[in-house]
């Protein structure tokens, strides 16, 4: 896989034989999350699919920050305690992870829960001559710490640290905040340095210490944390005495006009809204599909082409599973080519090719009447398609409490009447009215594929 800090794919050994550990930057909870929040989710869920796959125990953490400049900043504009918002968006982001068919982490730590652990770390850098007290600010001083921008590549004598209202005390303008004096009507926790909140990079450094211990095998992230927020964690992480992760691997955004997707540009596409105009198996297709470290430029034609290419999969699957009497189970390897693609640093996009590939062949199959070949082939697309997150017969995609799949048993009884009717009109040779039912069924957006089982219907493309 490709390592930011290495800036090359290296090949990947986990610290322990049998098990990775992976620590995900997660959600800053000021708001309802966009696509572009959730990329990262799904990016994360696929090669933690990927390596349980590959028969290795994956331990997930995934964190919520519950508290920063922002929340607080909402606090003020609404009238609304702050734990309230950050709740009330946490509930948001766990419903568009769950929606999109993400496996929950294994642990998922918010920030105000590990003050006790926050307050251990500085002690710990300020007694190592790393960090310092000044009006009830604790700072990083960075100069103590010779590897400091190693990752994003940057010089120390041209950095700009962004800094926040009250960072008083500095001893030199680039270090940064770990810990922030109390203002008045905002939240504050104790410490030995007086009242105050925690600084974001600190929160994510105690917490993957605390949940992975000392060294873990891979950071991940979108690009746009890894200055300053990765590049501090490693600092204050490593000065600490950590060897922190082996491997940082950063996805890439989702663009509107050529700007990374944000709720500060107001170009963001809420998840909540998305899908209730699309499937959200249709949104994972569209987000998980392209290569993580490839811009996604959002469009809705790009989402019709991936609904398209969704249901001509979706359509092979249940073509096949019809002819064969029952549920075809997945295969108990993917084919060759796929696991090639997925071990050369996650390279979904030539993962799917070889899913299409496999789709045609077995379309194939059916077209000649080969059942043997078509049910073989549907065992291969199933498995690489679990990978994925994508199988179409998994439960979360196929049954359950949706009330869409409760409505898709009476579509289908209604469809099914109308459908009698054109056979019957097939029989008696009229095929004028035959032709006008199809084509009145198509007009409502179903599409009628006529095959040695009788017709099937299935949702066309918008």
């Amino acid at each position: 896989m490709y390592d930011t800090s290495a800036r090359q794919i290296r090949d990947f050994t986990p610290l322990r034989p049998g098990c990775v550990s992976i620590y995900l930057c997660g959600a800053t909870v000021q708001a309802a999350p966009h696509i572009g929040h959730i990329r990262s989710g799904l990016n994360f869920d696929i090669m933690r699919r990927w390596f349980e796959y590959r028969g290795l125990e994956v331990t997930f953490v995934r964190n919520v920050t519950d508290i920063d400049d922002k929340i607080i900043t909402k606090s003020a504009e609404q009238g609304r305690p702050w734990w309230s918002i950050g709740y009330e968006n946490e509930r948001a982001f766990t419903d568009g992870y769950r929606a999109l068919g993400c496996l929950p982490p294994t642990y998922e730590p918010r920030a105000t829960g590990h003050i006790t652990e926050m307050v251990e770390m500085m002690r710990g850098l300020i007694e190592r001559g790393h960090a310092y007290a000044a009006d009830g600010n604790v700072y990083f001083a960075v100069a103590s710490f010779p590897e400091y921008l190693g990752l994003s590549n940057q010089e120390l004598d041209n950095l700009l640290q962004p800094s926040g209202e009250g960072e008083t005390g500095k001893r030199d303008p680039r270090d940064f905040a770990m810990w922030k004096a109390a203002k008045p009507g905002e939240p504050s926790w104790e410490t030995p340095w007086g009242r105050g909140r925690p600084g974001w990079h600190l929160e994510c450094s105690a917490m993957a210490h605390k949940y992975l211990g000392s060294v873990f095998d891979i950071h991940g992230g979108g690009l746009d944390l890894i200055f300053p927020h990765h590049e501090n964690e490693i600092a204050q992480a490593k000065a600490y005495g950590d060897e922190f992760a082996r491997y940082w691997v950063h996805n890439a955004w989702v663009t509107m006009s050529g700007e990374k997707m944000s709720k500060s540009l107001g170009n963001s596409v809420l998840v909540g809204e998305m899908v209730k105009r699309w499937r959200p198996v249709v949104l994972r297709y569209y987000l998980g599909t392209p290569h993580y470290r490839s811009m996604i430029e959002y469009s809705e034609e790009a989402l019709r082409e991936a609904e398209s290419a969704f249901t001509r999969i979706e359509g092979f699957v249940q073509r096949v599973t019809e002819l064969a009497g029952g549920v075809v189970e997945p295969a108990a390897e993917v084919p060759p080519a796929f696991a090639e693609a997925m071990d050369d640093d996650l390279g979904v996009p030539q993962a799917l090719a070889v899913v299409h590939t496999t789709v045609r062949q077995g379309n194939s199959a059916l077209a000649a009447d080969d059942k043997e070949e078509a049910v073989a082939r549907l065992a291969e697309v199933r498995a690489m398609l679990g990978v994925l997150g994508l199988d179409p017969l998994d439960p979360h995609w196929a049954g359950g409490s949706d009330r869409g799949e409760d409505l898709h048993g009476v579509v289908d009884t209604l469809v099914r009447m109308v459908l009698d009717q054109r056979e019957a009109a097939r029989a008696r040779k009229d095929w004028p009215t035959a032709d006008a039912i199809r084509d009145q069924l198509g007009r409502s957006g179903l599409v009628i594929e006529d095959g040695p089982q009788g017709p099937r219907w299935s949702l066309g493309p918008r």
